[in-house]
């Protein structure tokens, strides 16, 4: 059988609670963590610590991190952190409750700007899970590479309740240490119970515990065996503490005076360290856990106790339910002192059952001791990183996968004249009727500009200052405004154009002044650029503040060399992120209550503007959005359907399939592209492949949309046909398209995947994220 090639884990970061602050998750962060160092001595592992409010703790050296739950910027910051590190693994230990933001949605900032997998450990699964809960859940399952539970009830409701895939889920146990066999005597001895019959509970006090029902039951159990005593082991829980002092505690106290028994209910209260945990363990005669929440997915004290070989009797939450199947514990039901006094006093008072019990847990539970818990936990890892690098390895392989076309320009210059691109073609010719307009002109003047970026400056050389001419001509100085729609008689048809329109000239004018070829050129575009850039803050149009934040990131040149207009560039995506936190709701992830034309440009926007601010909780807004776009562009076999123009104006619909035009492809191939420069994360490249494919016949109609020899582009898709005419805006989209995609392919390295600017003060706009709505 040939061996697998095992990627070597060089750096694996937890994230979770961790000692010293007192809590289950801390303490189970911890322990995984020592296991996979042991494992896996070579590998550099830390853990990112999660603060609660305001409070800090006097962490190990193995915290290289900490997050105050209720600030995003900590968890933005911390994935900068993890991404600069190149950390290789992250695991996310989830609990409701250790996180911030709605059902713990603040967890979701840091999961979408990671550029390494995520393996993510559910310590609960709930049946019933408010709309919040399921949106966390769903979202982050999304977003790890795998997710693992450690009970079979939680696979079924992962894959139930919350829709995961199932081969996306692993069942691995609970850890315990690995102690021999032994009985309690020496240990009694050592604690003072060398007379006494031990039941134990232990682990943080709180209501949902059920103390009472074994305090209640101690009277008729002392009846049958007048040696027992119960021994409650542990801290009142912090936050009860918080909120109430030591009330419950002194309750419980008051319980067991009332009863008669308060010399057989013995307090210890604190949280013990590891060995005087695992001593307590040991002494015991019978462990109880009379919890009273039937949908406990995990409980580490009960899985320590089994582990060490006790005898437990517990009420039937999902964990005891399939831990203590086949004669491993007693189940009870659930605050029934009566069951539970008898069940506790037939084990105490009969030795040899209940030796035979503590012999099949301590057998069955040898695959749950840390070391072997640790290995599975590390073949997680390692597939989860051997599935991340399969994908992209250190380059974009697309050139090869895809076999990239040689750009065709032939009908491109058909489509021109000495005024500009023509709008529009019946068939291949072109349709003079309709004249020119400054959108199709603006992204003609980008195509130049990326040829000539990409080996060809001819027609930069040739057409550059046509396309260029074209822009100043529709300059209106008087009102400010770009002019839109020219006739085939040069006359302009209106004063001022769209916002939009108006917008698309300064993306052009952006790029033009920063990478023309033309030294000339350059400075006529940075001139009119910032004659023309003010105008646009007076607008409305989303997407045209989206396409003058691509021309003010464009303008900025690769070196980011002049912030000149930060200052226009932070109002404009300032008002983005506004919009899409003032709309987004758990199904409408979105900057608009419709779905429009152009749609993936605003997520760019977002991403770009983010990258070159240093603010990533733009970049976390536009990641989320375009992830939500790529969604619901993705057809049920896979293939990448754009929003069709029958959506345009319908209000929280999921979009129509048709008409599909070529600009949506090339929108979403430039958004993919920029997340993928964001956070590293390779699914943005097949999103991107994806995206280009459409153009070639991986689309709902399996139509090649390219005419090979001369680079003619249809103009879309009917729901019965091809449009068979080619005009100048598919034309330049799909040139462009073709274009990014080459340049992709010969780019040498991932980029860094985040800006390493300071993140203090950044607003983050919370909404907790939404499953994807399925979408036929």
């Amino acid at each position: 059988m040939p061996q697998v090639d095992r990627p070597r884990l060089a750096k694996i970061a937890f994230i979770g609670n961790s000692l010293p602050r007192r809590c289950g998750i801390a303490t189970f962060t911890c322990d995984i963590h020592r296991a996979v160092q042991a494992a896996r001595p070579f590998a550099a592992t830390g853990i990112v610590a999660m603060n609660d409010g305001l409070n800090r703790y006097r962490y190990p050296a193995e915290v290289v991190r900490q997050i105050a739950d209720g600030v995003p910027e900590d968890y933005a910051a911390a994935a900068a952190f993890l991404n600069r590190e190149r950390y290789d693994v992250v695991s996310l230990q989830h609990e409701f409750g250790i996180f911030g933001g709605s059902a713990g949605a603040h967890i979701l900032v840091l999961l979408e700007l990671l550029a390494m997998p995520v393996v993510t450990t559910f310590h609960t699964v709930l049946a019933e899970p408010s709309a919040a809960q399921r949106e966390a859940v769903c979202r982050i399952g999304a977003l790890s590479a795998k997710v693992i539970v450690m009970a079979e009830k939680g696979v079924d409701l992962l894959v139930g309740v919350y829709g995961l895939q199932r081969d996306k889920i692993e069942f691995i146990p609970h850890g315990i240490p690995d102690v021999p066999f032994a009985a309690p005597d020496a240990a009694k001895k050592l604690c003072g119970y060398a007379d006494r019959k031990v039941v134990l509970t232990f682990g943080l006090l709180s209501a949902n515990k059920g103390i009472e029902t074994m305090i209640d039951a101690m009277p008729q159990l002392l009846e049958r065996c007048p040696s027992a005593v119960y021994i409650v082991l542990g801290a009142t829980h912090p936050n009860l503490v918080r909120n109430e002092g030591e009330a419950y505690r002194e309750a419980l106290r008051a319980r067991a005076r009332k009863l008669g028994v308060a010399d057989r209910v013995v307090f210890e209260d604190g949280f013990v360290d590891h060995d005087t945990l695992l001593t307590y363990i040991s002494m015991c005669d019978v462990y109880v856990t009379p919890y009273l929440n039937a949908a406990q997915m995990t409980s580490g004290t009960l899985a320590y106790s089994f582990g060490l070989g006790r005898a437990v009797v517990s009420t039937p939450y999902w964990h005891a339910r399939e831990l203590l199947a086949d004669g491993g514990g007693v189940l009870v039901p659930f605050g029934d002192p009566a069951a539970t006094g008898n069940a506790v006093a037939a084990l105490l008072t009969d030795d040899s059952a209940r030796d035979a019990m503590r012999g099949r847990a301590y057998r069955a539970s040898r695959s749950m001791v840390w070391a072997r818990v640790a290995e599975r936990y590390l073949a997680a890892f390692e597939e989860s990183l051997r599935l991340s690098r399969a994908k992209t390895g250190r380059r974009f392989p697309v050139a090869a996968a895809l076999r990239l076309p040689g750009i065709r320009l032939g009908h491109f210059y058909a489509m021109c004249d000495d005024t500009g691109l023509f709008q529009h073609a019946l068939h291949s010719i072109p349709d003079r009727a309709h004249g020119y307009c400054v959108d199709d002109n603006a992204r003609a003047l980008i195509l130049a500009v990326d040829l000539a970026q990409a080996g060809m400056p001819a027609v930069a050389e040739a057409l550059g200052d046509v396309f260029a001419a074209f822009l100043q001509h529709a300059w209106n100085a008087e009102l400010r405004r770009f002019r839109n729609f020219m006739g085939f008689d040069r006359q302009w048809r209106e004063a001022a154009g769209s916002e939009d329109s108006h917008g698309r000239a300064l993306w052009a004018l952006g790029v033009c002044a920063s990478r023309d070829p033309s030294s000339t050129r350059r400075a006529w575009a940075a001139a009119l650029f910032a004659e023309a850039l003010p105008t646009a803050s007076t607008f409305v149009s989303p997407r045209a503040w989206a396409f003058a934040l691509l021309g003010i990131d464009a303008a900025r040149g690769e070196r980011g060399a002049s912030d000149a207009h930060a200052g226009q560039r932070d109002a404009l995506a300032g008002r983005l992120a506004a919009l899409f936190a003032a709309v987004e709701a758990p199904d409408w992830r979105w900057f608009e209550a419709g779905l429009s034309y152009d749609n993936a440009r605003l997520a760019q926007a977002l991403i770009d503007a983010g990258r070159s601010a240093g603010n990533v909780a733009w970049i976390a807004q536009g990641v989320r959005a375009l992830r939500w776009l790529a969604m619901l562009q993705t057809a049920p076999r896979g293939h990448f359907r754009p929003v069709g123009t029958e959506s345009f104006g319908e209000l929280y619909r999921a979009p129509r399939i048709f008409d599909q035009q070529p600009l949506e492809a090339t929108a979403t191939i430039s958004a993919a592209f920029a997340a993928w420069r964001a956070t590293g994360d390779a699914d943005w490249l097949e999103t991107a492949k994806d995206a280009f494919l459409w153009f070639h016949g991986r689309n709902d109609l399996g139509v090649d949309l390219v005419d090979a020899a001369t680079g003619a582009c249809r103009d879309g898709l009917h729901a019965d046909r091809a449009n068979e005419n080619r005009g100048g805006e598919s034309a330049v989209s799909y040139l462009l398209a073709l274009v990014e995609m080459q340049l992709a392919a010969n780019a040498e390295d991932l980029p860094d995947p985040m800006p390493s600017s300071s993140f203090a003060q950044m607003p983050i706009y919370d909404r907790s994220s939404a499953c994807p709505t399925e979408v036929s």
